[in-house]
């Protein structure tokens, strides 16, 4: 199986909560996994946001950050280029997204057409979820 994770469904990867058990799974699973360029960006922001927040101490973040640095060489990680943002604006545009949705969607797009062959995607956002759907790509179940 080859797998695409948004940064919702990655960050379950990094920390324990509702999800995560299913993620593990499905990286225990696939041949490949990958996310779009904007992950890492976001996965630090998500975590910088859990510690804002209190439902991440320091510590935890920290060391769930670094563990996600050291496994990002080790993703397939799609660029976001010229191809993927226009394909990103007529899904955000078409479908709602808000914008990095909308490049992680197309990320997921691009990289089936290029292998062409079918990809899981998992995301833990339902308007997400469900453009993914219509959008013709394999989903993991919730």
């Amino acid at each position: 199986m080859i797998l695409y994770l948004d940064t919702s469904a990655l960050l379950k990867r990094y920390v324990a909560e509702q999800g995560s058990v299913e993620v593990a799974a499905l990286i225990a699973q696939a041949t490949v996994v990958g996310t779009c360029m904007i992950a890492r960006a976001e996965m630090s922001a998500a975590l910088a946001k859990a510690v804002r927040m209190g439902t991440l101490i320091s510590n935890d973040a920290d060391m769930a950050l670094q563990v996600f640095r050291n496994d990002w060489p080790h993703l397939a990680r799609i660029q976001v280029t010229e191809t993927v943002v226009s394909r990103a604006d007529g899904l955000a545009w078409g479908l709602g997204l808000r914008g990095n949705d909308a490049v992680h969607l197309a990320s997921a797009l691009w990289w089936r057409d290029v292998l062409g062959e079918d990809i899981v995607f998992e995301a833990f956002d339902l308007k997400l979820r469900q453009a993914a759907v219509v959008s013709g790509l394999g989903m993991a179940p919730m």
